[in-house]
């Protein structure tokens, strides 16, 4: 271990595997909507089918990471890391030779299990391989792999569905995973906690419900609105169970002999809790450009979805920039100074975009997406270096999983908050007088769907009524990305620790 540690070239080289690896996972949940007409031709698959296809992946990708963190703990991180990219390579085969619809959600229930596990082990090999003044530089690489799946699944995608059987598109991950397991193998170094964690069967159950729960509510949210009786009661019997393992986490902590899933002391340093939450928190602004650029590129501009994965570049390339030199400027100013740039960055991209027209210029839109991708980039990367900074190597994987946590909990969260705002929006800016209750209630719905109606009846005003609507509900939602990254600058000035982080030791 003190070999591979010690050879800068190996660690680097081990970097670019797991950053390969976590492509793959990203990769496997940008392309699926992509397929979905596709698979819905292939299986003969109802609307609720469709629904569990997407749904079953995101829902163990969250719910798996804290149990896969405390396995790595305790049995090894490497070990259940090689495992995880197997078990990844094998759901990907099997969701390309599926035979039925049942068949294939299995197989992304699998894929979710496995991603969970080759995330969480892959920033957790972070905290063994780079020390304190290299992290930063190796999180933002990390984390532009992430980045790089955005773009890549629908141009790669799009491109496979129109040359090649649909089953290629997560075939291709089995080359991908072959080759990350070969260089992971040799490199990164085996890690476990020196005294096995014991295991906490009820922590362990109730997180894993309780996030199901949780983040199952919030699909329903983004999909049907928060008024949604299934949505709600789901978000409020997730929450409700999650509290409960909150309590009982502290009580296992504070009884002698027992050990809980996760140390609650971790949460007293300030450089640990604060930055695994403001490392979510550009995630839940980004989702307010994620969610409405390709439906702005496609719907008003008339792009195709290739087309629309280009136009995202610009955006990646901002988060690449923005990400990768966050060790640099980390160094100059310290993580609070670093952080804070980041989210001045993305203010101003937002508010840049808020100004969009029906007119707007793909330079335009190329400019402020570039200045949002930096700042996210950027704030993403020196928060979770932050946050993995308190992290010793005993709590690394139980660690890292909860900072992988809140981040994939984000996501759903913003889609949920981003979709209510622009839907509510959109239907505000209408002009829909004279046409009938049926055309209006499917022009309300979506802008595809209004677009479809304008076109039926052969209506340009409507169109142009449409797309202004749009554009409207868009500009909003940017506003609101805007002030959730105005709530994460406050909270990185007055609680993110500057230049000297917390030196106490932690404890438990």
């Amino acid at each position: 271990v003190t070999h591979m540690m010690g050879d800068s070239a190996g660690k680097w080289f081990a970097l670019a595997a797991l950053s390969l690896s976590i492509l793959a996972v990203t990769l496997d949940g940008t392309v699926l909507n992509l397929a979905l007409p596709t698979l819905a031709k292939a299986f003969r698959a109802s609307e609720s089918d469709l629904e569990w296809f997407s749904a079953a992946y995101l829902l163990m990708l969250a719910a798996a990471v804290l149990p896969v963190g405390f396995i790595g703990d305790r049995f090894g991180r490497k070990k259940i890391m090689l495992a995880s990219l197997v078990l990844f390579g094998v759901g990907s085969a099997a969701c390309a030779y599926s035979h039925s619809t049942g068949v294939f959600i299995a197989a992304r229930v699998l894929l979710g299990v496995a991603g969970a596990g080759v995330t969480v082990m892959a920033m957790s090999a972070l905290t063994v391989l780079f020390n304190e003044q290299e992290r930063p530089k190796a999180v933002g690489i990390y984390e532009a792999a992430n980045f790089l799946g955005l773009p890549l699944g629908p141009i790669l995608g799009g491109w496979m569905l129109t040359h090649f059987w649909w089953g290629w598109m997560f075939l291709i991950n089995v080359p991908v995973i072959l080759v990350a397991c070969l260089v992971v193998a040799p490199l990164v170094p085996e890690s476990r906690a020196a005294a096995k964690p014991k295991l906490d069967a009820i922590g362990v159950a109730s997180s894993t419900v309780g996030l199901v729960a949780l983040t199952y509510g919030l699909i329903e949210a983004g999909d049907n609105g928060w008024g949604n009786a299934k949505a709600l009661l789901f978000i409020g019997i997730g929450l409700v169970v999650l509290v409960g393992f909150t309590l009982w986490e502290q009580r296992q902590g504070a009884r002698p002999g027992k050990e809980p899933l996760i140390h609650l002391s971790l949460f007293q340093s300030r450089s640990f809790a604060f930055g695994a939450l403001l490392s979510a928190v550009p995630g839940l602004a980004l989702i307010g450009v994620l969610f409405t650029t390709p439906q702005y590129f496609q719907g008003v501009l008339g792009t195709s979805t290739m087309g629309s994965g280009w136009r995202l570049l610009p955006l990646i390339g901002g988060l690449i920039a923005g990400a990768v030199p966050a060790g640099q400027i980390n160094r100059v100013g310290g993580d609070k100074i670093a952080t804070s740039l980041g989210y001045v960055v993305a203010c101003a991209g937002f508010i840049i975009g808020a100004t969009t027209h029906i007119d707007s210029s793909v330079g335009f839109s190329a400019v402020w997406m570039a200045l949002v991708g930096f700042g996210v980039g950027l704030t993403l990367a020196t928060a979770t270096s932050a946050a993995l900074s308190r992290l010793s190597h005993e709590d690394s994987g139980i660690g890292t999983a909860v900072v992988q946590l809140l981040q994939k909990v984000s996501a759903p969260f913003g889609t949920a908050i981003m979709g209510s705002v622009l839907s509510n929006s959109y239907q505000s800016h209408l002009i829909l007088s004279g046409l009938p209750s049926q055309e209006v209630q499917a022009v309300r719905r979506s802008i595809f769907a209004g677009l479809a109606v304008a076109r039926s009846i052969g209506s340009t005003s409507l169109e142009q009524s449409i797309r202004h609507a749009f554009v409207r509900g868009m500009d909003t939602s940017l506003l609101v990305s805007m002030g959730i990254s105005i709530l994460g600058l406050i909270l990185t000035v007055v609680f993110l620790p500057g230049r000297k982080r917390e030196n106490e030791a932690m404890k438990y």
